[in-house]
């Protein structure tokens, strides 16, 4: 198969799911795929970002020798809010390394504080920074902070994310 052509083929679930299906745990096909999406091609990366999501869903031990790519390309300006929404998925639902939490950290608290990213990259945000507490717990009321701050003008998605963030960060101390 060739990724990037049934990339650019169409952007659906069904085509998504047939590349993954494709990639399943396959380390080279998965190797293709990530290059792809850490790429420069703006189309590209955006639709391969949620194929990369559900591979990682299935097989984490795929993204080990990309995390670190991954997350710094976080940094990069103009990269699409796909990009940016499955890839802190990603961190939120693998165990990130500990040479990589204050990295994630950092990333997540610049995407959080962010007025203009979107409510789902900033409620992935909240939940990899919690799960971040619990390793490095000083983290903790900085986190309550930006939540608190963000509270009054969010929605009830981001609410309810707050919410039961504020309880497991209660059990920390």
């Amino acid at each position: 198969m060739n990724l990037h052509a049934e990339i650019l083929k169409e952007h659906s679930k069904n085509q998504t799911m047939k590349i993954v299906r494709y990639v399943r745990a396959d380390k080279k096909r998965f190797a293709e795929l990530m290059k792809l999406f850490l790429g420069n091609e703006y189309r590209i990366t955006q639709r391969s970002a949620w194929a990369v999501s559900y591979c990682v869903e299935e097989h984490h031990e795929l993204i080990t020798p990309y995390l670190k790519k991954m997350i710094l390309n976080l940094k990069q300006p103009n990269l699409h809010d796909a990009v940016k929404r499955n890839t802190v998925k990603v961190l939120q639902d693998i165990n990130i390394p500990k040479n990589l939490l204050g990295l994630s950290a950092e990333v997540c608290f610049t995407l959080l504080s962010s007025k203009t990213e979107p409510l789902a990259v900033k409620c992935y945000s909240i939940s990899v920074l919690a799960k971040i507490c619990k390793q490095e717990p000083d983290l903790k009321n900085e986190l309550k902070l930006l939540i608190e701050e963000q509270l009054p003008y969010s929605t009830a998605g981001f609410k309810a994310r707050a919410r039961k963030v504020f309880k497991e960060l209660e059990k920390l101390y």
